[in-house]
């Protein structure tokens, strides 16, 4: 039976939706979503092909129960290196896609550095090799004479998805923000426009300084803030202990990948609360697992 799991067609095709559906949202502005006082929002830190975390995520998250709950997904693709060689997160892509499709308007896939990486072929690791090749291979162990139709699919959905998540309430969520070191380059403006092809290039463009940033410091966060209006910055890309962070004054660095990874929920019908009080109502997401899900368990590359 042809399934998008072995059909390059098909494969395509759902993520060609998926792409056009984020894209025509009507709370879609430019390259941002904004989002009204409506409901409330499950904020994720990075999850790199991790499927138990990502099905403990769903859970929580209650998408089928209101069409007000709503969910951020970002770096869903690039787990550590098995021991082939071969990434299969292409396969997490798809299922983001599907979910965007079910769930209309409740689900937010973010643009991140590993997925900007393999749009733009940008050589990335985690410390194991070339992340974007070992993808590539991926398509071509799925797809074979269909990988390039496949990796086209995923370059569009990609380069579809937001570069941030804005909300009336005063949070923001993005995969990261602009670093101190990279600021003077950055253009702040990026997020009342759409995305070009160069702001995804190295090493200049705001999409690419925007989702790499580390090491922000107070001051350039209540700068951003400022400009933004923003009160509190949910973020990933940056590995803390614990799965959760708070940075002064006004920012939440989560990972949702690790053993320890965390998600928060925030009321979006309310004023956000600051950077403390999520970091203080966060989830472990080892508390969700399903009972047959260990520490091991969860890489969909495995």
């Amino acid at each position: 039976m042809r399934h998008w799991s072995n059909d390059a067609s098909l494969f395509s095709a759902l993520l060609d939706r998926a792409a056009g559906a984020m894209l025509s949202s009507p709370y879609r502005q430019g390259c941002v979503v904004r989002l009204p006082r409506r409901g409330r929002i499950l904020a994720t830190g990075d999850l790199h092909d991790h499927t138990a975390h990502l099905a403990a995520v769903l859970r929580l998250a209650k998408l089928e129960d209101s069409s007000r709950n709503a969910v951020v997904l970002h770096e869903l693709i690039h787990p550590e290196l098995t021991a082939d060689g071969i990434d299969r997160s292409y396969r997490m892509l798809a299922r983001a896609a599907e979910l965007v499709l079910e769930y209309p308007m409740q689900v937010h896939p973010l643009l991140a550095n590993h997925e900007i990486a393999q749009c733009m072929g940008q050589a990335i690791s985690k410390g194991g090799g070339d992340n974007v090749a070992a993808f590539d291979a991926g398509l071509e162990w799925a797809f074979g004479d269909g990988a390039e139709e496949a990796s086209d699919a995923v370059r569009r959905f990609i380069r579809a998805m937001p570069l941030a998540i804005k909300a009336d309430n005063g949070l923001m969520i993005s995969h990261s923000l602009p670093a101190d070191a990279t600021f003077r380059r950055f253009d702040t403006r990026v997020l009342e426009r759409d995305l070009h092809d160069e702001d995804l290039e190295y090493p200049d463009g705001a999409a690419y300084l925007l989702t790499w940033g580390r090491n922000q410091s107070p001051g350039l966060l209540s700068a951003l803030a400022e400009e933004w209006g923003v009160r509190t910055f949910i973020v990933g890309h940056t590995h803390v202990p614990g799965g959760i962070e708070r940075r002064a004054p006004n920012m939440v660095v989560l990972n949702s990948d690790t053993p320890e990874g965390r998600v928060v929920f925030v009321d979006l019908e309310r004023d956000v609360a600051d950077a403390e009080t999520l970091v203080a109502a966060s989830i472990a997401l080892a508390d969700q697992l399903e009972p047959d899900a260990g520490p091991a368990a969860g890489r969909g590359g495995a």
